[in-house]
């Protein structure tokens, strides 16, 4: 990096650069993520897995999350947000390094195991990610909203981008170096990472000064149990289709292959991600406040899972026309929640707020894969496309109940 790079970056506001690093912790985390789900799915189906076998490996996963949310956001707010992002590195090495045993250690427990901290990681390092951004956003200026909107809006979907791109990077580094090396490649990335944030990253971010008591992890507004609810059907109303009954039905059914099945699941979510960079933009065709808004863009979302539902699944070309048009869709509605909740959290515990929020968004992901296996077993992919259009008619509902006039969080953006 040249001295005139380095010079620019010194010169610009402190939030700023601590924005800057936080973002590129997010997106080496995330690419590791991403690429850690595809190594250990291309892996394993190559041990002869089932799609459905394979996808049980990641319960823990999602399990987990529920569970490191809750705490995490208690835990950001009493210690600091950058030792629970620095925390949620140092976790994700573990669970890398759980994988460089040789391959007969491999077991199906082991890998759960080594899934369930990832999953640890990951939630640990989004939380404390989105929570700062609350933080380091000025909040005495005239467009604080807009600023902090636009903010969440690029982390939020940069990071569902490169969550695609390490999909593809873990295909690659299967095929370049094999499953250890591309493990052990992961893991030194992620340790440099880690040294860079424990010298630069400041230090208390988001440190709460009266150590919040773990019993008020679950008092909450209305405005943040309402939008936290929504959360969770949105989220559930995606992954009863994507996780495991959209791959099985194009592998059985209309004989993809495997690279096939991955690649549209990349572009599904790095296109996802950029539009969701562009949500705030986006935002404004529909005019309203906070709770039109939210509830105008799912009820568009449910409308378009009933037309996916009543397709012929023959037609596989317009059903992935259908499912790229509903991640347009998803991605308008995610990053406007993501908004949402940093807005309403309190400038002083925001951690245990998003924390609570994002709880529910990992309680909506486990049920949604639960169900995606269940019901493509039983029912097969249109149920699941009829449950995702009920849940997010049943989001929809729930945002009625958001605050009714918030003008801040809606039409000045709208």
């Amino acid at each position: 990096m040249s001295d005139s790079v380095l010079s620019r970056i010194r010169a610009l506001p402190f939030e700023v650069r601590q924005y800057m690093l936080i973002t590129g912790n997010y997106w080496a985390f995330t690419i590791t993520d991403g690429a850690l789900r595809m190594l250990v799915v291309l892996h394993f189906h190559q041990l002869g897995y089932s799609p459905f076998e394979i996808a049980m490996l990641f319960l823990f996963y999602e399990a987990f999350g529920v569970v490191t949310n809750l705490v995490g956001g208690w835990l950001g707010a009493r210690l600091g947000l950058n030792r629970t992002m620095n925390m949620g590195l140092a976790i994700q090495i573990v669970a890398l390094s759980m994988l460089l045993v040789p391959a007969g250690m491999l077991s199906v427990v082991w890998v759960m195991i080594a899934q369930a901290l990832s999953g640890i990681a990951k939630d640990l390092n989004k939380m404390s990610a989105k929570s700062a951004v609350k933080v380091l956003v000025p909040s005495d200026s005239a467009n604080a909203n807009s600023a902090l909107y636009r903010w969440v809006a690029m982390l939020t979907g940069s990071k569902n981008a490169l969550k695609g791109l390490g999909f593809f990077v873990g295909g690659v580094l299967l095929t370049l170096v094999g499953f250890r090396g591309a493990v052990l490649v992961m893991a030194l990335m992620l340790c440099v990472v880690l040294m860079l944030s424990l010298w630069r990253l400041k230090a208390d971010l988001g440190r709460q000064k009266r150590k919040p008591k773990f019993s008020e992890i679950f008092s909450k507004s209305r405005a943040i149990n309402v939008l936290s609810a929504a959360r969770l059907c949105l989220f559930a109303s995606r992954d009863v289709w994507f996780v495991v009954a959209l791959p099985v039905f194009l592998y059985d059914q209309h004989g993809w292959t495997h690279w096939t099945v991955g690649g549209l699941l990349a572009i599904w979510i790095i296109g996802y991600g950029g539009v969701q960079t562009q949500a705030p933009r986006l935002t404004r065709l529909i005019k309203g406040d906070a709770r039109v808004l939210t509830a105008s863009w799912a009820a568009a979302l449910a409308v378009l899972a009933i037309a996916l539902a009543l397709l012929p699944l023959a037609q596989v070309g317009w059903l992935v026309v259908g499912l790229l048009a509903f991640g347009v869709l998803f991605a308008i509605n995610s990053s406007w929640h993501s908004y949402l909740i940093v807005h309403y959290a309190r400038a002083d515990g925001v951690s245990m707020d998003v924390g609570f929020y994002y709880m529910a968004n990992a309680m909506g992901r486990l049920i949604g894969t639960l169900l995606s296996g269940w019901l493509y077993m039983a029912f097969g992919l249109s149920a699941c496309l009829w449950f995702a259009a009920a849940l997010v008619a049943a989001s929809a509902i729930m945002a009625l109940a958001l605050p009714a006039d918030d003008s801040s969080a809606g039409a000045s953006l709208a």
